[in-house]
């Protein structure tokens, strides 16, 4: 398989390093950062051993998936680092949709055609990506302070692209299994120049409340009842928004706001099987 930048992201001066076999392109880019790389490259590999998800949860990335992670080297405000996921949750739903434009919308038992249409792709907060439901794809991030006061930030994406993992306690999704003919190359270019325009956008931050409006046109279960674990804690309550700092902002039944930094979220059947 050839990777390559696309047009946009190679004229944005972005870098790639590609690796036949890694155990983890987040392990990569990180040890990058602390040789002294300025940030701005992509890290991609056709198989990923180590591969590992949040929580450092293990994440199996066969052969013919998307393992891909970015460094970007940014001020030492992590709360402001962290809001690169939802950056990289747009720029990724943004080159799905560029690959596999006829994937996008399926028709609803209510209704035919354009009025029947729902989105069939969506964003899971705080970084996945779902396609009908199941996870597609998981956004990672990781950072670590550099020796000049900055934040060294990998944004690890893993994308089910020819198969998903199985024996998981959610449902996940690949592009393969729904007869999308897109490989992993032709989906990281275009993920590539997607990234180059959100991250114009993002702006070192300062953009963020554009990304969140964006993020939240295509979030799952907005307005809806989500159930939220934080640790052993376990609560539930309507999905509102996220807040400037892209926490979520739930509203229990007794109209409690609640805001949480960090948590799984779950919906639906799901959410009230786990209260």
């Amino acid at each position: 398989m050839e990777f390559k930048l696309g047009r946009a992201s190679g004229s944005s001066h972005y870098r790639l390093k590609f690796f036949e076999t890694a155990g983890s392109t987040n392990a990569e880019a990180l040890a990058a950062a602390r040789a002294g790389d300025p940030g701005g490259c992509w890290f991609v590999t056709a198989q990923q051993t180590e591969g590992r998800g949040r929580r450092g949860r293990a994440w199996a990335m066969p052969v013919g998936n998307l393992a891909a992670s970015l460094l970007v080297v940014v001020p030492n405000n992590p709360a402001v680092a962290a809001t690169l996921g939802f950056a990289a949750g747009l720029a990724l739903d943004e080159a799905i949709r560029a690959v596999a434009p006829g994937l996008v919308h399926r028709v609803g038992l209510d209704g035919v055609g354009a009025a029947g249409r729902r989105d069939r792709l969506r964003l899971k907060w705080p970084n996945d990506v779902l396609l009908d439901g199941g996870k597609l794809a998981g956004i990672l991030l990781e950072a670590e302070p550099l020796a000049d006061g900055r934040l060294a930030v990998v944004i690890g994406i893993g994308v089910n692209v020819a198969a998903a993992p199985e024996g998981l306690p959610y449902p996940v999704s690949s592009l393969a299994t729904l007869g999308v003919g897109v490989d992993a190359p032709r989906l990281f270019e275009a993920l590539s120049d997607s990234w180059a325009s959100v991250a114009r956008v993002w702006n070192d931050g300062r953009g963020f409340e554009s990304i969140r409006r964006l993020w939240l046109e295509r979030a799952a279960g907005l307005g809806e009842v989500v159930t939220v674990r934080v640790g052993e804690e376990v609560s539930s309550g309507v999905f509102e928004t996220i807040d400037e700092e892209g926490r979520l902002v739930i509203r229990s039944p007794q109209g409690l706001v609640r805001t949480v930094a960090a948590g799984e979220v779950h919906f639906g059947a799901a959410a009230t099987s786990r209260q």
